[in-house]
Parts: structure tokens; C-alpha cells; sequence
């Protein structure tokens, strides 16, 4: 026993060491590899614009020094790259911007807002071209913006305007016996209708379609004005598949030229006046954000304004760069409140929502903070349902033209096998003291009084949302439920209707942030700070990660979308905020 004892002492102290080992290689790669490998730019360079892992405004920062040692250079945020962009302008050492073959996973109200960066970059006189074997919508929208426009001679081009499909699950609930219990407020809270029917329901088809039609009108005006083709061309071409070849695209004048990569390289060197069989200086988009983070000098103002990024879904605990929980939003805002140097907060929300009583608590949070300094919303991509929650109260609202917001209804979801139990052969008796002292059962029928208590709560829940919308947007109880009902808006239609105040970035609201505290000078703060451990660093990790790239690879990118978002709703707790669909622009 003692030989098996010293095998299994010697076998631990060697796993042990191994691990001491490995995480003293990549500690001493983080302290000293740094100053080491520090990006320069050569003179006449060009920046490449590659966005592949490019998912969030912001990357995060951590508490714990050895996590932030651990994760730093592991991503960089569209708000890095935007930056990066706009100290490119004045950099006597860029000449120009390169869009190549350039693939992303950045929403449509992010691309805006990388769009109109590259616009003013533009204005410096320098140029932004771009390349690619094939064009997809998205990518089209973005890559508009260049110049000039290359595409690969057997190239494709996709340009045919907006759809949405739903899918619904009546019939598969009867024949399977899994039926989802909906609890909800809102006509047009969609997100259950998949539950309910076998069929689009009216007030869905016409939020729907009107948001399609709003966010494509956004998209046409960007291209409009890039192109200078009118928008009424615009839709010709879309509806007749009239840019479907590189040749029909060049005659349509949404590209340039029809031509193989290295006549794109070569039209750079002509541009910088480099000889063909010379290479040219690139530099990444990443390489340079890094650089422009750690070279820019600092504001000598005392002045800031924190900037507050909230992203993903809302649910409950510390959240993450993918989640927003009360943990790291409540604990942001206290700090910058109690910081005299912080003079007014900007929130950047980019979520569909989720949980009702998160989002609640942040409410308040934010309610508190706007008594003591200037708080004011930047919506990204979405600000949908409990998204809105927390921003219906800042003291100005901005959102792009094409940001997703609304949705103001609240929902609960309920899944019940009693019937696919009794088909098996499984039946399920409640004993209990109390008349109501049982939990909700999935193997046992909903009774109407639960569900009459259900209701009651997600009643409580939207008047209470709706309370807060009103308060905050000095607007009636009746005005806010004429437009509320679950109803998802365009930000251009949002603020027709009250929702927003003005159409606007990022750096529209943090100036508008300032002009409420009255300060012209101030640098800005990021915020949260996350509270991660040791452990959570080892999901970050290449053979933790193998498991996603394998699923993503055998399944393909769709599937495991899907798989994503079935694991969402099982996490879900409590009623929801929850915007009713998601959009994906291809």
C-alpha cells in the first residue's frame, strides 16, 4: 500500500509540476514577451482590415492582475479598432486602408458604425480599397464604403435585399407530447408564437416586415451614398438579381474591377509608388489597435467620462463580455458615481434582453447614478426588451438608424412532458401540506391557477417596465402600451416615436455625455472590470477550445448557432425580457 501511496504521491507532484511549469512559460512570455514584440510602423504602410474574431465593442479587463496577464492580447473590440482607425488618420506613417477578403461576425448597426469611421478616415485624403473572391451582402455593406471596389473574376455577388423565417412548433408539440407552457404580455411578443401556432400571426407579420423594410432602407442609404447610385436603382438591382456575376456588378456600378488579387496588390503599389516586385508595408488592423492603445498619450484633463459596455443576453450573477448580469453592471456604476474625476457615464448596450429581474436591478442602479452625474444610452446592434429596460431611464438616448430596440413586453416560458410521460408509461403523483405548496412540475398538468398567478406576475412585470419607460421618456402609461406590446422598432423608427432622441455612435453620445457635465476637456474609462478567477482562464485556451471549433466544424456554423441558442432558453430563469427573434444579416 505504501509503494501504491508513493506512485500515486509521485504521479500528483508530477501533474503539479507540469502545470507550475506551464503557467511559468506563459507568465514569463506575458512579462517579458511583451516589450519585446512591440509593433512598429514602418513608413508608407497600409493597414489591412481583417476582422475575423471581431465579435464585441469591447474585449474586457479583469480584477484579478493574473487573469488580465493571462487573457491580455487574447481579443481586441470593434471600440479598439474604431479608435485605431481614427488615429490612422493623422499618422504620417499610414497611407491607406485595405479591405481584404474581409469576413466577420460584427452586427449590422456595428458595421454602421465601423462604416461611417471609415468614412471620416477617408476624408484625410487617404484611401481604403478594397478586395474580395466573393461578396455576401453583409460584407458588401461594409466593403461599399472603399474607394474602389476589386472582386475575383469568378467571383460572386450577393445583393437581393432582406428576408426573415420562422419556424413553428404546434404540431411537434402534439405529436411529441413536449408541450411549452406561454405565459405572456404583448401581441406582438413573438418570441412564444412558434409555441402557439402553426402560422405567422399578423401583428407579427407587420412588426416584422416594417422592421426589414426600415433596416434595408438604412443599408440602401449608406450604399446610395458611397456608390452614388439612387436607391430606387438600388432596389431594381436587388429585385432583378441584377449584380448576381462580377460582370453584372461592374455594369450595375457596385464594384470597380473584375481582377485577380495581385492586380489589387499591384494598384496599392502604384498608389504608394513601390515597384511591382516589391512587397509593401501592411500592418493589421489588430497589430495597429494594439500600438495606438499602449502609445497614445494620455489626457492630461482629470475629467473622465466612463464609458460602460453591456453585452449579450441578461441574466442573473457577474456576467461576462457575452452576458450582462447585475454583478459587474452595479458594481461599474457605483464606482464611477462615487469617483469624482468620472463627470458623466455613457452606456453602450448592445442585447436582445433577457432576464426581467436583472435588468430590473440594473434599472435601479442606473436610476440612483442619474441623480448624482449625467447618464447617457449608445445603443449598438440591439437595445431590444430588457435591453431597453436599461436604457429607458438615461438622460439622452443615441441609436444608429439600423439598431434593433423596443420590444417593451415580457414573457414566460414553461416546458410540460405530461403527455409524452404518459405515452412512456411515466406517471407522477404531488403530495403536499399547503394548497399551494407544490413547485411547478413539467410532469404534471398546469392548473389554471397557477397559470392565473403566472400571468399576475408577468402583468406586474410589464406594467412595471412600462412605469419605468414612461417615467423615463416623460411620455404616458398609454403612449408607452400603444408602442410597447413586444413591438421591435428600427432605431429611425424609434425615434419617431419617442424611444430615442437622436440617431448617433458611440462618440456622438460620449460628447453629448460631456456637454451635460459642462466639461471640454476629459479623457474616457472603460468599464466593467470582471471578476474572474483562475479557473475560468482555462476555457480560453486552445485545447479548451477544441471542443466548439470541432462541433462548429462537424456541424457547420448554422447548426451550432442553433445549438447555441436552445442551450440559451434552458438557462433561462424567471420571466424574460426577451426581444422575439434574432436577426442575422448574410
Amino acid at each position: 500500500m505504501r509503494f501504491l501511496g508513493n506512485v500515486l504521491a509521485t504521479i500528483v507532484g508530477l501533474f503539479v509540476f507540469l502545470m507550475l511549469f506551464f503557467f511559468g512559460i506563459i507568465l514569463i512570455a506575458a512579462v517579458f514577451g511583451g516589450d519585446s514584440e512591440e509593433v512598429s510602423v514602418k513608413s508608407d504602410s497600409v493597414i489591412e482590415l481583417k476582422l475575423e474574431n471581431i465579435k464585441n465593442d469591447y474585449a474586457g479587463k479583469y480584477k484579478d492582475p493574473w487573469v488580465t496577464i493571462l487573457s491580455e492580447g487574447e481579443n481586441i473590440g470593434l471600440s479598439d479598432i474604431i479608435n485605431a482607425i481614427e488615429a490612422a488618420k493623422t499618422d504620417k506613417d499610414i497611407k491607406g486602408i485595405s479591405i481584404l477578403n474581409n469576413e466577420s461576425e460584427l452586427g449590422i448597426a456595428q458595421r454602421k458604425a465601423l462604416r461611417d469611421a471609415l468614412e471620416d478616415f477617408k476624408k484625410s485624403g487617404k484611401f481604403v480599397m478594397s478586395y474580395a473572391n466573393t461578396y455576401s451582402q453583409k460584407e458588401y455593406y461594409l466593403n461599399s464604403v472603399a474607394n474602389t471596389i476589386y472582386i475575383n473574376p469568378v467571383g460572386d455577388f450577393d445583393f437581393k435585399g432582406l428576408s426573415a423565417e420562422l419556424m413553428f412548433f404546434k404540431d411537434l408539440q402534439e405529436k411529441s407530447g413536449v408541450k411549452m407552457e406561454v405565459i405572456r404580455h404583448g401581441k406582438y411578443k413573438s418570441a412564444v408564437e412558434p409555441f402557439l401556432d402553426n402560422k405567422m400571426s399578423e401583428a407579427n407579420r407587420e412588426q416584422t416586415m416594417s422592421l426589414l423594410n426600415s433596416v434595408w432602407s438604412s443599408v440602401l442609404a449608406d450604399i446610395s451614398k458611397s456608390r452614388n447610385i439612387s436607391v430606387t436603382k438600388l432596389n431594381e438591382i436587388a429585385n432583378g438579381l441584377m449584380a448576381r456575376t462580377p460582370e453584372m456588378a461592374k455594369a450595375e456600378k457596385m464594384v470597380d474591377v473584375i481582377a485577380y488579387e495581385d492586380v489589387y496588390h499591384d494598384a496599392i503599389r502604384k498608389k504608394l509608388k513601390v515597384d511591382k516586385d516589391e512587397d509593401y508595408n501592411k500592418i493589421s488592423i489588430k497589430d495597429y489597435a494594439r500600438k495606438v492603445a499602449t502609445t497614445s498619450e494620455s489626457n492630461d484633463s482629470q475629467d473622465k467620462i466612463a464609458v460602460i459596455y453591456a453585452q449579450g443576453e441578461i441574466m442573473s450573477g457577474e456576467g461576462d463580455t457575452n452576458t450582462i448580469g447585475e454583478g459587474s453592471m452595479n458594481r461599474s456604476l457605483i464606482e464611477a458615481r462615487k469617483d469624482e474625476n468620472v463627470k458623466a457615464i455613457v452606456l453602450r448596450i448592445d442585447s436582445p434582453g433577457g432576464n426581467a429581474l436583472t435588468s430590473d436591478l440594473i434599472w435601479r442602479e442606473i436610476e440612483l447614478t442619474k441623480k448624482v452625474k449625467p447618464v447617457v444610452v449608445s445603443m449598438g446592434n440591439y437595445a431590444a426588451s430588457g435591453g431597453y429596460y436599461i436604457a429607458c431611464n438615461a438622460n439622452k438616448i443615441f441609436a444608429e438608424s439600423n439598431t434593433i430596440t423596443g420590444s417593451i413586453g415580457v414573457f414566460g416560458i414553461l416546458p410540460n412532458f405530461t403527455q409524452l410521460a404518459t405515452k412512456i408509461g411515466i406517471h407522477t403523483e404531488q403530495i403536499k401540506t399547503n394548497e399551494n405548496a407544490s413547485e411547478y412540475s413539467p410532469f404534471v398538468p398546469m392548473d389554471e391557477k397557477f397559470k392565473a398567478i403566472t400571468l399576475e406576475s408577468v402583468e406586474h412585470i410589464y406594467k412595471t417596465f412600462v412605469s419605468h419607460v414612461a417615467a423615463g421618456r416623460k411620455m404616458t402609461v398609454a403612449q408607452v402600451d400603444s408602442i410597447g406590446q413586444g413591438r421591435v422598432w428600427s432605431g429611425s423608427q424609434a425615434l419617431k416615436i419617442g424611444l430615442v432622441d437622436k440617431i448617433g455612435g458611440l462618440d456622438d453620445a460620449i460628447k453629448e455625455a460631456a456637454s451635460l457635465a459642462k466639461t471640454k476637456k476629459y479623457g474616457t474609462q472603460n468599464f466593467p472590470e470582471f471578476e474572474k478567477d483562475m479557473n475560468d482562464i482555462f476555457k480560453n485556451f486552445p485545447f479548451a477550445k477544441s471542443k466548439e471549433s470541432f462541433i462548429k466544424e462537424e456541424l457547420g456554423e448554422e447548426t451550432f448557432r442553433l445549438m447555441e441558442q436552445i442551450k440559451r432558453v434552458q438557462a433561462r430563469k424567471g420571466v424574460q425580457a426577451m426581444m422575439p427573434f434574432e436577426i442575422t444579416i448574410q
